[in-house]
This record gives C-alpha cells, sequence and structure tokens, in this order.
C-alpha cells in the first residue's frame, strides 16, 4: 500500500501539471471520479477469471489508483490559477514554469491533508480483503505499544505541518 501511495502522490501532480486549471472541467476524469469507490473493487472481482485464483495486491492496487486518481488530479487542477492572460501571453514556457510553480507550492499542502484520508482508506482496505499491508503493520504496532513507531509517525506528521507552514511566510 505504501508503494501505491507513493505512486498515486507523485503521478497526481504530475498529470494536474499537464492538464493544467482546465484539467478540472475534463470529462473523462468526471466520468471516472463520478462512480463510488468501492465499484471499481467489485467490478474487478467480478471481472476476474476464476481459473487465475483471487486477484493479488496488484491488481486490487490498480483499483485503488483508478477510483483516486481522478479525483486527485482534478482536485489539484481545480487549485490552479487560471492561465490567460498571463502566462500564456508569454508563451507555453512561462506556462510550464508557471504550473510548477503552483504545484511545488501545492504539494505539502495537498499532502497533509490528503495522506491521512489515504491511509485510513489503505487500512479499512486492508481490513476488508484480509490482507497485510501499511495500516495493518501500524495497528500491530500500536497494539504492541511500539513507542518508537508512534514517535515516527507523528515526526512524518509534523514534517508534513512544518513544510506547508514554510511556503506561507512566501
Amino acid at each position: 500500500m505504501l508503494s501505491l501511495l507513493v505512486i498515486l502522490s507523485l503521478s497526481a501532480p504530475v498529470l494536474a501539471g499537464w492538464l493544467g486549471p482546465d484539467g478540472a472541467k475534463q470529462g473523462l476524469l468526471a466520468l471516472l471520479e463520478a462512480p463510488p469507490d468501492f465499484l471499481w473493487g467489485g467490478l474487478l472481482l467480478a471481472l476476474w477469471p476464476s481459473t487465475w485464483g483471487p486477484p493479488g495486491l496488484a491488481a486490487f492496487g490498480a483499483a485503488f489508483l483508478i477510483a483516486a486518481l481522478p479525483s486527485e488530479v482534478r482536485w489539484l487542477c481545480a487549485a490552479l490559477p487560471a492561465e490567460t492572460p498571463f502566462p500564456a501571453a508569454y508563451g507555453t514556457a512561462a506556462i510550464r514554469s508557471s504550473r510548477n510553480t503552483v504545484i511545488l507550492h501545492l504539494m505539502p499542502r495537498w499532502l497533509a491533508a490528503r495522506v491521512p484520508l489515504w491511509l485510513t482508506a489503505a487500512l479499512i482496505l486492508e481490513r476488508i480483503f484480509g490482507v497485510q499491508g501499511l495500516g495493518s503493520d501500524w495497528m500491530q504496532r500500536i497494539s504492541g505499544r511500539d513507542r518508537l513507531g508512534i514517535a515516527l509517525w507523528l515526526f512524518a506528521f509534523a514534517l508534513l505541518w512544518r513544510a506547508t507552514r514554510a511556503w506561507e511566510r512566501r
């Protein structure tokens, strides 16, 4: 699940930078975002050939990315400022530079807002499908009173919070 969260946190800003502010109005993204998230997992189970055995983590990970990626990309695209009349008047290099700067400023806040939600969703999916993963390991650490694990968890959230505060001064 950790690799899925890394893939999601890297691919969403790249796609948002490629689509720009008009990506928030993309019909394909809205179409993929419209169905409930569990529909993709159910569709995977329904279409999975029984001769292959049960779907693995890679298949459920693909369903998770299909469910989560469109909404994250649309959120980031909606947060991008309008590009007309400026920087569009200066050409594609100025547009690309503007998008990259804005996405770099948005990334810490976006991650700070979304990572707890993703981890909670990962934990719920792991419990529903009965697989071991990032959330299960975290719950086992908490139940085992692993103080180092809790300290690292809180330190990671403190770093995310600090990263969001650094951009506010500018």
